[in-house]
């Protein structure tokens, strides 16, 4: 059975850092501003429904959220960053946990960078690529909701992301597309991931 068919279950949420739970296994985070996808991607890389909390309102994610997946390798949810509708104060409760998340987890081997195909890179991407670079984590971005968009337009959008890329010294070099709708690029991207299982 591979690891993406075995049983994910929820572990531990954490408000501060504080409160993380112990390491136990190799880590991913999963990053991105409010409402990208992130729960429901993944969702669908685990193939439950409602692992992750999805939500119409920006900003459902509250905490740090950790899954463990076939008892080998742990998925981070992390709260997005952007227009969440938050006092200024819980965003930055929620900048500092994600910083100090980010830069000090010795278990945390890559984030993945969601970013929304149908808005590209924003000025706050760009801020949080600059965060994984200082962090010196690896980090890959990872396009969601490609099913919104005109097959002529993925082209291009993939090849400025390209360029993106070569700015950033922490970033992986290959861009997954996916669209949670469709599945595609949910098998490539856990592919990419299971090389990190123990």
């Amino acid at each position: 059975m591979s690891l993406f068919q075995q049983p994910c279950r929820f572990i531990a949420g954490a408000a501060s850092i504080e409160s993380l739970p112990p390491v136990t296994h190799p880590e991913i985070a999963f990053i991105g501003r409010s409402n990208v996808g992130k729960s429901s991607l993944l969702n669908a890389l685990v193939g439950q429904k409602a692992l992750a909390r999805t939500s119409q309102n920006p900003g459902a994610t509250k905490q740090l959220n950790f899954f463990l997946l076939g008892e080998r390798l742990m998925l981070v949810d992390l709260p997005g960053y952007g227009f969440a509708k938050v006092s200024k104060e819980k965003k930055g409760e929620w900048d500092h946990l994600i910083r100090s998340y980010l830069s000090g987890r010795p278990s945390l081997k890559r984030a993945c960078l969601l970013i929304d195909a149908r808005r590209s890179v924003m000025k706050p991407d760009e801020e949080f690529m600059e965060v994984l670079d200082e962090a010196a984590l690896s980090f890959q971005i990872i396009l969601t909701k490609i099913d919104a968009l005109a097959p002529k337009t993925l082209s291009p959008l993939l090849k400025s992301l390209e360029k993106t890329i070569q700015s950033h010294p922490a970033a992986h070099p290959q861009v997954i597309a996916t669209s949670t709708f469709s599945k595609e690029g949910i098998d490539a991207l856990q592919e990419q991931l299971a090389a990190f299982a123990e």
